[in-house]
């Protein structure tokens, strides 16, 4: 990876949504596969886990938790070396709200797929 590969952010941070939006336990096995390298790891003010299993689970619990709402980039991601940044919000279908938002920095696998991830929230339901 070139210190500033801005292909390879965009790819890792795209399928880094394809996981997070994706539909069912298999689909969001099969695209944190894709997205994460084998041990890779998430952290965020809510979760620490490390696996795809782990990832898998953390993301079928955000499911859980926002039916019917799905993870929107925010602006262009920014990267050099092998680490990356990129804000998200998680969107409702149904009336464009996006009571949560945030900021992620992942570092890169030398196959351009995830190792860590290291999530900040900006935005949170009071409720």
């Amino acid at each position: 990876m070139t210190a500033h590969d801005t292909a390879a952010y965009e790819t890792a941070v795209a399928r880094y949504f394809e996981a997070w939006n994706a539909e069912g336990a298999d689909d969001i096995g099969k695209a944190v596969s894709a997205a994460w390298a084998e041990g890779g790891s998430y952290t965020d003010p809510l979760a620490d886990v490390s696996g795809h299993e782990a990832v898998a689970a953390v993301i079928n619990g955000a499911h859980e938790q926002f039916p019917g709402f799905e993870f929107r980039q925010i602006g262009t991601v920014d990267g050099h070396h092998d680490i990356a940044r990129f804000g998200w919000e998680l969107v409702s279908s149904e009336d464009g709200a996006a009571p949560v938002a945030g900021f992620d920095v992942i570092k890169l696998a030398d196959d351009g797929r995830i190792l860590t991830v290291h999530g900040f929230l900006d935005r949170v339901p009071t409720a």
